[in-house]
């Protein structure tokens, strides 16, 4: 069998199903967007420090891309919690929350998140891409020919729960509220309609106008689904969100997060009325087939939420770090998306540079920035995304600046223009 050299792969004969799976790979490899792990040492204590392991040699190196973005996974106050559950419950919670997996940690995870966001209830999935496919996918295929508005850049995870729910979507321009009042003008007024978008984008780092949109669907009487993946832990007084930062959770039907990033653990979650979180549990196939988390990651989770919830010491030395790095990269004109929140992408716009920067700051500076291509940006806004911690010091940053300094001058690339 062959394939033939067109654009579209055609077979011939018996298939040779090895000769797809390596000339598809192969693609990605000549457009520089094949996806290349590094094999890291996370060392207990010592974030952002790592060990690569490559090619049996062992390295250090410093992590500027981690979603880890307080550190908290190496918080001791994490560590006991899970040691001391780990050692009370033994490893796995034993089954799917509705058949023996539902563990005391469980509950008081939830009734954390609930108090954090304001709401009557929450509901613990797997991880924050399950929680947003099972919530917003039942909710969208139960409620009656009900209609989604979506942001056009949401994540995969919400794009996912649409298109399993078959219900009809219609997409607004990035936070283009008069674009989302236009689109919800046009629907007739007594059907079911539920607006999702996302606070903090996690490729560009912009934040939508959340008071603005929830004026917006309360005029038509729409639900709204918010998901702060990347903002819950990292603003407002309590790491609440950017929802809670601008005093609006109240005016949110359902909060979606994340324990998996500034949390430092692992998990999804929503945040609701106690009928509407019901009613997922009770519906969405996400959530009643899963294995339960493990009793210790809860217990961990909450550990983390709850530290985080009087403690502002972590989001202060973060912003402040932020700053730092973008001021140093303004200096010296390395071209970074300016916007409001803590994620700094520092554009390439081109794959397979991209890949070769990433590649040399690896292997050469003992710098860890993954490279971000397409299909998670458009092709053509390649970048670097930074995401400093509290816990990268001065010495960390000019590192940082100067590898990146010498890279932008040896291969010639474009400088941000003041």
């Amino acid at each position: 069998m062959q394939l033939k050299d067109d654009s579209e792969p055609k077979w011939e004969a018996e298939l040779d199903y090895e000769t797809f799976f390596r000339r598809q790979l192969d693609g990605l490899k000549d457009e520089g967007r094949y996806r290349v792990f590094a094999n890291l040492e996370r060392h207990r204590g010592d974030f952002p420090r790592a060990t690569r392991r490559s090619d049996g040699a062992a390295k250090p190196v410093t992590v500027w891309c981690s979603n880890d973005y307080l550190g908290m996974g190496q918080h001791p106050t994490v560590l006991n919690a899970m040691h001391e559950a780990l050692d009370r419950c033994g490893a796995g919670a034993g089954g799917t929350r509705n058949i023996s997996g539902t563990n005391v940690y469980h509950v008081a995870l939830e009734e954390e998140l609930a108090d954090l966001h304001a709401k009557e209830d929450a509901l613990l999935f797997t991880s924050g891409y399950v929680s947003n496919w099972a919530a917003l996918g039942t909710l969208a295929a139960k409620l009656p020919n009900a209609v989604i508005l979506s942001d056009e850049l949401n994540h995969a995870s919400m794009i996912e729960g649409m298109r399993h729910s078959r219900a009809e979507k219609r997409i607004w321009r990035h936070n283009d509220v008069a674009h989302l009042d236009q689109l919800l003008s046009e629907l007739e007024p007594g059907r079911p309609k539920i607006v999702a978008f996302e606070s903090v984008y996690s490729m560009d780092g912009d934040i939508a106008p959340i008071a603005d949109i929830c004026d917006v669907a309360e005029k038509h009487g729409a639900l709204t689904y918010l998901d702060e993946v990347h903002a819950v832990g990292l603003y407002g007084p309590r790491g609440g969100g950017v929802a809670e930062r601008e005093g609006l959770m109240d005016r949110l039907t359902v909060i979606e997060g994340t324990l998996g990033k500034a949390f430092g653990v692992m998990g999804g979650y929503i945040a609701a009325s106690k009928a509407l979180c019901d009613f997922v549990r009770s519906f969405a196939s996400g959530f009643i087939f899963t294995t339960a988390l493990p009793p210790a990651v809860a217990a961990g989770a909450c550990a983390s939420i709850r530290h985080l919830k009087v403690s502002e010491m972590e989001r202060a030395r973060h912003q402040e770090r932020v700053a730092k790095v973008r001021a140093k990269l303004d200096a010296i004109g390395i071209p970074h998306l300016p916007n409001p929140s803590h994620i700094v992408p520092v554009m390439v716009k081109d794959a397979v540079k991209c890949k070769q920067l990433s590649d040399i700051l690896l292997d050469s500076c003992g710098i860890y920035i993954q490279p971000i291509n397409y299909p998670t940006v458009p092709k053509g806004t390649e970048r670097l995304r930074i995401t400093p911690s509290p816990l990268h010091s001065d010495e960390d940053i000019d590192h940082l600046v100067g590898s990146l300094e010498m890279l932008w001058r040896q291969c010639a690339l474009a400088r941000a223009v003041a």
